[in-house]
This record gives structure tokens, C-alpha cells and sequence, in this order.
């Protein structure tokens, strides 16, 4: 009897690099076809926020960790502040394909999900080999495809990869931004209980949204906050006139330099005014920028939620999350700016502080989701200088 011959499921999805690389798989997920850079994430949980992300826009997320999407999908684990937008991870690539779902939270498949979001998948890849490839060449420029029937046009789309201009130069904050003041009003949450509820409010901070996550804004409101959210064009004239306690420079998308060419000399404004200032991110980015200092491109970026970084004002290393693939320049920065973090990684810079003023700044994420919360006492160190401000007691780091 003459064995059966091997098949090959036909591949209904593609990545095509630059270069020409074409990994295949099975296409899940939104249809259609985007122009990104893919980078990968070594986070094992939280696959919901990290593709709702905003700082994602403008790429493909590679995920390491080969089971995602085995725990359905749910409408409390989004990040992006205006999820009807979609703001995020245009694509995604997984190991295994997508298993129904087996958690008490869910209320739809992840794969509906993934189409609700407009989020094109590829399963079935060696997503290890592929972040060891990265870690080698850099994060590339690609085309991510997905159509049912299995018709690519695969030079059209490489030639679309090496079109695309990259994230360098790209200011994507104004994309990512929710385009309209709001107040945020939303707690932290807790197992069993959902979202906390507003409770006393103690002080005002404008936060500026170049591309924010909710959970920034969970826990400034957890600690008696008023949060009122604004574009990322605001002038300084209209954030000052909301009589702020603090303001936030938020996370987002793109290159900083190329944001920075407006944002920047808002925040120099105000700095000046003596304002407590506090950013994370690509507001790390472009506060270090408006205080002399530069930014470049990393090879392959930070994406993950196991990162160790060292705070030297306590001298403590943190486990942290991370989620940029631009850094600061630490030797750039100025006399009178002070690096406080640093990834013990790479050594690149994680933090900075302005001497003498009530300024500071950080790369990761503390807020986490998803990731430790170790890094939690940041918001309550910022919250010290707005209540010394006030000439209110201090709350405990802790």
C-alpha cells in the first residue's frame, strides 16, 4: 500500500519584508493588507492591551510567547482611549493558531475580536526564529496580508515594504491622539469588582494625549486626581488656563523628533512655569528633547513585560514593561538634567529629572498592563511634587 503523501495547508496569509523575505501561515483575523515595522513582544499574558496599545501604531507585533488568544477576549482589557478608532497594532503574528476561548471573562473568540479591531493575523509561524532574526537584522519594514483565498501578489508587496518610509521621521501622535478634551473619571481595577469609581478629588491634571492608555489614567485617578485629557496640539496658553496642579506628557506612537517639532515648544512653556511635570514614553522622549537632548532609532527596540531597569534615586532594579523603539540619548542630555533610570539590558537611558524643578521623566511604562507594578510608585512621586506644590502632606512611595 503506498503511503499517503504529506499536504501542505495553503498559505492564506504573508509577511514579505524589504528585503524579500516571505514568511507564510494560516490568515486570522481582519482581511486586507498593511505597511508596518515588525517588532516582537515577550510579554507571556495581557495580548489584548498590548495590541490596543496606541505606542503600537505603525507596526506588526511579533508574539513570542506561542499561546495567544487561548483566553478569548473581553471589553476591560483595552488601553487605546477611543477603541471605535481603533488605535494600535495593525498586525500580528502568533505561533499556534487560535483555540476557543477558556476563561470566565470572555465574550467572544479572539479572532472575532482581532476582525472587530481591524487587526490582520498570521498563525502558524516560528515566532522565536523570527524575533532571533530581529534581534540579528533589526526591526523590519514588511507588508502583512491576509486574504481567504491565498492570492498575493508577493513583488507588488515587497515593493510596497520598501516604499514604505519607516517610523523615522513619522510623527504618528496626531493619528493616535483622541482629537477632544475629555475628564476621565475611571479607577484602577480589581478582581471581582470591575473599575473603581471616582472617588474624592484632591488635585487637576491635564494630561496631553499623544497617543495615552487608560490605565495611566486609572491610576492618576486612583490617587484623587481630576484627569482632563487634550489633544496633542494643545498650546500651553489653553493648559495653563485650565489651572492644572500637574500636567502629563503620555506615551504614543512615531518618531519624538518629528512630534517634538510642535510639541516641544509647548513643553518648554511649561516648564517654565513651574508646573510639576511628569512623562512617560514618547513624553520621556520629548521632554528630554525640549531639555537639549536627543533621540535615535533602536535597532530592534524594547517590547516586552520582563524588562530590569535600575532607579538610581533608590537604588533599586525594577521589573518593568516596555514599548518603544526609540530611545534617549543619555550622553546627550545637559548640564542640569539628570538620568535617573537605566536599562539594565543595554544601558540605554530609562529616565531623567530637571535639577531644581518639579520635572521628571521615565522610558518605561509604569502603569504596566500588562507587566509587573513595580514601578507603581512613580505616580505617587509625582503626585508628591503637585501636593508640595499645594502644601499638602505627602503620600507614601510605597
Amino acid at each position: 500500500m503506498t503511503p499517503s503523501p504529506w499536504t501542505k495547508t495553503k498559505p492564506t496569509a504573508v509577511v514579505v519584508f524589504a528585503d524579500g523575505t516571505v514568511i507564510e501561515g494560516q490568515g486570522i483575523g481582519a482581511t486586507g493588507q498593511a505597511q508596518a515595522e515588525v517588532c516582537f513582544n515577550t510579554a507571556l499574558t495581557g495580548y489584548q492591551e498590548i495590541l490596543t496599545d496606541p505606542s503600537y501604531l505603525g507596526q506588526i507585533v511579533t508574539f513570542t510567547f506561542p499561546h495567544i488568544g487561548n483566553i478569548g477576549a473581553n471589553d476591560e482589557d483595552i488601553e487605546d482611549l477611543t477603541p471605535a478608532a481603533r488605535i494600535g497594532a495593525v498586525g500580528a503574528i502568533f505561533k499556534a493558531n487560535i483555540t476557543d476561548p477558556s476563561s470566565y471573562r470572555s465574550t467572544r473568540h479572539f479572532d472575532q475580536w482581532l476582525k472587530t479591531r481591524g487587526i490582520i493575523g498570521l498563525a502558524g509561524v516560528d515566532t522565536r526564529a523570527l524575533t532571533a532574526w530581529i534581534r540579528e537584522h533589526g526591526a523590519p519594514n514588511a507588508v502583512i496580508a491576509h486574504d481567504p483565498d491565498g492570492k498575493f501578489d508577493i513583488p507588488a508587496l515587497q515593493a510596497l515594504a520598501a516604499e514604505w518610509s519607516g517610523l523615522e521621521g513619522l510623527d504618528l501622535a496626531k493619528a493616535a491622539t483622541s482629537g477632544q478634551s475629555s475628564t476621565w473619571t475611571q479607577g484602577p481595577w480589581a478582581w471581582d469588582r470591575g473599575f473603581a469609581e471616582a472617588g474624592e478629588e484632591t488635585a487637576h491634571i491635564v494630561a496631553i494625549d499623544y497617543g495615552i492608555k487608560r490605565n495611566i489614567l486609572r491610576l492618576f485617578s486612583g490617587l484623587g486626581c481630576k484627569v482632563t485629557v487634550v489633544p496633542a496640539t494643545t498650546s500651553a496658553e489653553d493648559i495653563l488656563a485650565m489651572a492644572p496642579d500637574g500636567v502629563f506628557l503620555s506615551n504614543g506612537p512615531g518618531d519624538p523628533a518629528a512630534t517634538g517639532k510642535y510639541a516641544v515648544p509647548v513643553i518648554k512653556k511649561l516648564i517654565d512655569s513651574g508646573i510639576p511635570l511628569f512623562g512617560i514614553c514618547l513624553g520621556h522622549q520629548i521632554l528630554a528633547l525640549a531639555l537639549g537632548g536627543a533621540t535615535t532609532k533602536m535597532h530592534q527596540g524594547h517590547h516586552g513585560a520582563n524588562h530590569p531597569v535600575k532607579d538610581f534615586t533608590t537604588g533599586k532594579v525594577e521589573i518593568v514593561s516596555m514599548n518603544h523603539g526609540f530611545a534617549v540619548d543619555g550622553k546627550s542630555l545637559p548640564e542640569g538634567v539628570e538620568e535617573t533610570h537605566v536599562s539594565l539590558f543595554d544601558g540605554t537611558n530609562c529616565g531623567l529629572r530637571l535639577v531644581g524643578k518639579p520635572v521628571f521623566s521615565v522610558q518605561h511604562h509604569p502603569e504596566a498592563s500588562p507587566g509587573p507594578q513595580d514601578s507603581h510608585y512613580l505616580f505617587r512621586r509625582f503626585m508628591n511634587m503637585v501636593r508640595d506644590r499645594q502644601g499638602l502632606e505627602a503620600l507614601s512611595e510605597r
